[in-house]
């Protein structure tokens, strides 16, 4: 009997202590241990992403130049699919075939963009009609749901190369971006999409819905108590001027160049042209932006090449401008100064050629016949002024005096790959010529903006809105505030800098520059009633036809606007550049063109450059 008793006591321990630890089980699972908890909710609860709006960018006079339309995206979360589903019937609802389904139902799992309980994108930007057709019976198809977001539109068929565009994001984006881009997120490719693609970009918001054992909705979980709303990008006021845009747009069509206007007294760019380029709207985010990519990329003009800012040219005759303010700068010459000119400038043995004009007997004259010879020789002189024998310090100075012009360096316009243009340093034509010696004469060149100095075109106007402004400027910028908080987005543009050279030397070149207008190589492009000053230039090009070249700016006193322009292989910087300069300038000081100078404006715009011989 008692052996009995100390069986059954066994038992009953051990049933017990089995009890107790199913038990304990029981209860850690329920309460502590979160694995089937998480698992029931990849069931029932599932976790949308809400898109932000993407914020609003607007032009200076708060135009609207790009928006926000909606966009259905086909989600499917795998793990709740139907594994007997009517794929057939679900592929002629959306107008597919059965390959395409497979295609995109497909998966590489491993990748981090995927997982079998995360919603993917199976349809992008699914069409309204398919949309409408699909949505009622999309109860029948467990695990696919619609998601809506935004996608850009443009009013506006300009300003592309400004604006940008969007692309989707890249595993590695996804990875190294801490959480801030999912997978299937959209970010800015170019232009100040890319730019300012924090503040536009908004935060994403989150809702988690609660669905039956058929994968319907049926309610927010837990009321809504953890979703989140999604917080909007910021709105951008541009500086540039739409209509002036547009204008200068038509005036380069059938052109290779750039067109680059700023307002002196802010630093703001009025106009930001590249030719050629193309509609925007192409390359929205639609299931034929694939093939209008293609065919861009595949035009031999270049069209996503943005030559006013990645494109670098020797100026030609403008760089003579700032010969000249750094000679008077340094001492080696005066305003009144007389240089005879025969028709070129001798040198030992050799010449190299000017042309026909009138004594040169001021820097002004000197500026409005564009003499080879007058600025050979204040060339030369500041190289040399620490002695012929230590020509590098006279270059180390020269460079010096161009680098606070923004010369050399990217000025920092808010736009992704600005190219720093280019400056010889004494170590590059040391490297040129093989260590061997090299003289003044040697890179007198630069003097009238040829050899190896180049510039964007970007850089030419920041130049003539410098000189514009006698000396002092702001860093040319495209955004003016983001509109809700009506703020200047960085410090750095509003803060007025000087450059090296003093105010006073700038008052004969002026004067030269107006007098290119009124009476040197620039008379055609005259405008009755308004000061331009400005000056041509006719950059040489061994691989073609010359280069046509001008910058400038307007009224004289109190100036408007600054303007570069630059047309590839178009000749002469009278024939081409500096027409189509005036016309931009009249353009936006008077709204209009005058009467006499239609016909002008209709050449400009009817001829195709392209086309020349």
């Amino acid at each position: 009997m008692a052996k009995e008793n100390g069986h059954f006591a066994i038992v009953s321990t051990l049933v017990l202590v089995v009890s107790i630890t199913l038990a304990v089980r029981v209860g850690y699972i329920q309460l502590l241990d979160d694995t089937f908890k998480d698992r029931s909710r990849t069931y029932a609860i599932e976790k949308q992403l809400i898109y932000p709006s993407r914020g609003l960018i607007y032009d200076r006079e708060e135009k609207l130049l790009v928006h926000n339309e909606s966009s259905y995206d086909l989600m499917v979360t795998h793990a709740q699919m139907d594994a007997g589903m009517d794929t057939l019937r679900f592929c002629r609802l959306l107008g597919i075939d059965r390959a395409t389904f497979l295609d995109q139902i497909s998966k590489d799992w491993s990748d981090i963009r995927y997982s079998r309980h995360v919603p993917f994108v199976f349809m992008a930007k699914v069409p309204p009609d398919v949309y409408a057709r699909v949505q009622e019976l999309l109860f029948e198809f467990p695990g696919f749901f619609f998601q809506s977001r935004n996608v850009r539109s443009y009013p506006y068929p300009n300003a592309a190369h400004v604006l940008g565009y969007l692309g989707e994001v890249s595993k590695q984006q996804v990875e190294q971006s801490k959480g801030r881009y999912l997978p299937g997120d959209y970010t800015g490719i170019a232009g100040l999409e890319k730019s300012y693609e924090d503040p536009l970009r908004g935060e994403h918001g989150v809702r988690y819905l609660l669905k039956d054992n058929v994968g319907r909705v049926v309610g927010s979980w837990r009321d809504g108590e953890q979703d989140r709303e999604p917080v909007s990008g910021k709105n951008i006021q541009t500086t540039i001027d739409i209509e002036l845009t547009r204008y200068a747009e038509a005036l380069l069509r059938n052109k290779r160049g750039s067109v680059v206007a700023i307002e002196p007294s802010t630093g703001e760019i009025l106009a930001l042209v590249s030719s050629p380029s193309y509609d925007p709207n192409l390359l929205i985010l639609s299931n034929q932006r694939g093939n209008a990519f293609r065919q861009l990329q595949a035009d031999t003009l270049k069209p996503f090449f943005d030559r006013s800012i990645m494109a670098r040219y020797p100026p030609g005759s403008i760089f003579k401008s700032i010969v000249g303010l750094v000679a008077l700068q340094e001492g080696v010459t005066h305003p009144r100064r007389y240089i005879p000119c025969s028709g070129a400038y001798y040198y030992n043995e050799e010449s190299w050629g000017c042309h026909a004009h009138w004594p040169t007997t001021n820097i002004q004259a000197a500026l409005t016949v564009s003499c080879n010879t007058y600025f050979f020789t204040l060339m030369r002189e500041i190289l040399d002024k620490y002695g012929v024998s230590r020509v590098k310090e006279g270059l180390d100075m020269f460079n010096r005096h161009l680098n606070t012009f923004g010369l050399g360096h990217p000025l920092g316009v808010e736009m992704p790959n600005e190219n720093a243009g280019f400056l010889p340093t004494p170590a590059f034509y040391d490297r040129l010529y093989n260590n061997r010696r090299w003289l003044s004469p040697t890179i007198m060149n630069i003097g009238v903006g040829q050899g190896e100095v180049q510039l964007t075109t970007l850089q030419m106007a920041h130049l003539a809105a410098i000189i514009a402004n006698r000396g002092s400027y702001f860093t040319p910028h495209l955004v003016r505030r983001f509109m809700e908080e009506d703020t200047p987005v960085n410090g750095a543009f509003t803060t007025r800098q000087r450059v090296s050279v003093d105010e006073k030397h700038f008052v004969p070149i002026v004067d030269g520059l107006e007098q290119v207008i009124l009476y040197g190589t620039a008379r055609s492009s005259a405008i009755p009633g308004i000061s331009l000053c400005g000056k041509t230039g006719t950059s040489q090009n061994p691989h073609g036809k010359d280069h046509s070249v001008f910058f400038g700016f307007a009224p004289k006193t109190n100036p408007r606007i600054a303007i570069a322009v630059y047309i590839e292989n178009a000749g002469f910087g009278g024939d081409f550049a500096a027409p189509i300069a005036s016309l931009v300038v009249e353009k936006y000081l008077r709204g209009s063109i005058s009467a006499e100078r239609q016909a002008l404006e209709q050449r400009m715009m009817m001829t195709n450059v392209n086309a020349m011989p």
